[in-house]
């Protein structure tokens, strides 16, 4: 195992528990102590994951967040936090985030978390390049291969292309997190298939997640309201006592 993780944490105990852990564990791990040292650190290196901490002297790890966010959308990033309400919580995943974990954890949960969200970004890393090699073999083969014929996802005006990330609906580009994007991808993946929390939690937060399901319900509220408030027909919608479904009419 070579991934490679950086710790970003001020607290020195939990800090070097995080670093002899993952090294047990076989990866290979990078500390800093402060939200700046943080941002240094990942500018130096290639990193597979990064474990970050909210309450970190100097900037923050939210804002933190934002800035690795603004440079890279791809590396997985768990939240590490002693706050424990959905709302704080979702703030994180919000800006881009991959999961969290509350503090105090089990390091067992931790690693658990760790893994998933590594082979949750190999699996997106494979089919990225495998989108960008059939684009690319049917430039070659036609010259002018229509490229909106692969990886586009529609419906009822809505599209989605999951090698380039584009998102709009009637011509109007929707801007997408990347939970949100993962989420109306499995939605739409499964078009008139009402999907429960659990699915829907399993698919898009991974099988090792933890946490509680009613995050989906607020993920729901922020995808609904870019990709149905001010378009018709609504497309995503509540079936009562069971889960979700996008299709164009209930």
């Amino acid at each position: 195992m070579n991934e490679a993780v950086l710790v970003i944490e001020d607290e020195p105990k939990i800090a070097r528990l995080l670093e002899l852990e993952l090294q047990y564990e076989g990866y290979q791990v990078g500390k800093a102590g402060s939200g700046t040292e943080g941002l240094e650190k990942y500018a130096e290196g290639q990193w597979d994951l990064i474990l970050l901490d909210v309450m970190l002297p100097g900037l923050s790890g939210i804002e933190v967040l934002r800035r690795v966010r603004a440079k890279d959308a791809t590396v997985p990033i768990i939240m590490l936090t002693a706050k424990d309400s959905v709302e704080d919580k979702v703030s994180g995943l919000d800006l881009g985030a991959n999961d969290y974990i509350t503090k105090p954890f089990q390091i067992e949960e931790l690693l658990a978390r760790v893994r998933a969200a590594l082979r949750l970004s190999a699996v997106a890393s494979v089919v990225s390049s495998a989108s960008s090699t059939t684009a690319d073999t049917g430039n070659d083969s036609s010259g002018h291969q229509d490229e909106a014929e692969a990886g586009w996802l529609t419906a009822a005006g809505l599209k989605l292309n999951e090698g380039t990330r584009e998102v709009s609906r009637d011509g109007v580009a929707i801007e997408l997190t990347p939970r949100e994007f993962d989420l109306l991808v499995y939605l739409l993946q499964n078009q008139r298939q009402v999907l429960s929390r659990d699915q829907i939690v399993q698919a898009v937060w991974g099988y090792d997640y933890y946490g509680d399901t009613n995050v989906v319900d607020v993920y729901i509220r922020y995808v609904r309201k870019k990709v149905d408030n001010g378009f018709t027909p609504p497309l995503i919608h509540t079936v009562r006592g069971v889960g979700y479904v996008l299709k164009e009419q209930l």
